[in-house]
């Protein structure tokens, strides 16, 4: 019976990813009517974090700078300053992010800019306001997913460790293999369930966040400001929407995601 420790560690790791996912959908579920009373609709700052986290925001900003001719993004990967004066905070947070000299390679200065006190101050706000979940407390539906899809493997190893072993067992192995498919089997479920029901949009963003940039991206489809939608499109899903080819290139040079 050497197999039954195994099994019961199965058990043990499926239901408690099992327990911390539903937990994770319980309190998304009560946060779903939470943060949207009396909110107009979101700014592109907002719309970036909650789509794309710190990165996203400094991505949209280098962007938009650069669609007015106030910042010049080479397909080598370098931004220059064009035009010193940022109009809010987040622009002045890039440029001194690229230096005093004007000029700067894109991936340390997006990494510099994303880490600022302006984006942590937008992410605050975002959270406090029941917009944005704070990344990395384990808390979330993205991350209890992730714990899940974690878990199968791990249920599927043991499993193969009991039938491995060249240990005498009373118990049939077939008989054996189908204990360790129940929790294998829980696991499997849980993951196919979370798939139509539970899987997030962003890992960024609350229900309500969510459902505010699906608004968000509607009302940019029927924009007859070009420009605004343009910008909401980077916004919404990142440099990935940049038309032109060389800013795209520009920012083919790139760093590992910021976390904050």
């Amino acid at each position: 019976m050497f197999w039954v420790p195994l099994l019961l560690l199965a058990w043990a790791i499926a239901g408690i990813a099992g327990l911390r996912l539903c937990r994770a959908a319980v309190r998304e579920a009560a946060a779903a009517g939470d943060g949207t009373g009396g909110r107009r609709g979101l700014t592109l700052y907002e719309a970036a974090f909650l789509s794309g986290g710190p990165a996203r925001v400094a991505d949209l900003t280098l962007v938009a700078m650069a669609r007015q001719r106030r910042l010049l993004l080479a397909h080598t990967g370098w931004a220059t300053v064009v035009d010193p004066r940022g109009r809010d905070d987040m622009e002045r947070t890039v440029i001194g992010a690229i230096g005093p000299e004007g000029q700067s390679p894109i991936a340390p200065a997006r990494k510099a800019a994303a880490t600022a006190e302006a984006v942590r101050a937008l992410a605050e706000r975002l959270v406090r306001a029941g917009l944005a979940v704070r990344e990395g407390d384990g808390r979330t539906v993205a991350q209890a997913l992730r714990r899940m899809r974690l878990a199968v493997p791990a249920v599927a190893g043991l499993a193969a460790v009991a039938l491995l072993m060249p240990v005498p067992s009373p118990m049939p192995r077939p008989l054996v293999a189908l204990w360790f498919a129940l929790p294998l089997a829980f696991t499997l479920g849980c993951l196919a369930i979370a798939r139509f029901e539970l899987s997030p949009a962003s890992p960024w963003a609350s229900p309500a966040g969510q459902r505010l940039l699906a608004s968000a991206s509607r009302a940019a489809a029927g924009d007859t400001d070009d420009d605004r939608a343009y910008l909401t499109s980077v916004a919404v899903r990142g440099v990935h929407a940049v038309g032109e080819p060389q800013v795209r290139a520009a920012f083919a040079h790139r760093e590992p995601r910021v976390e904050w």
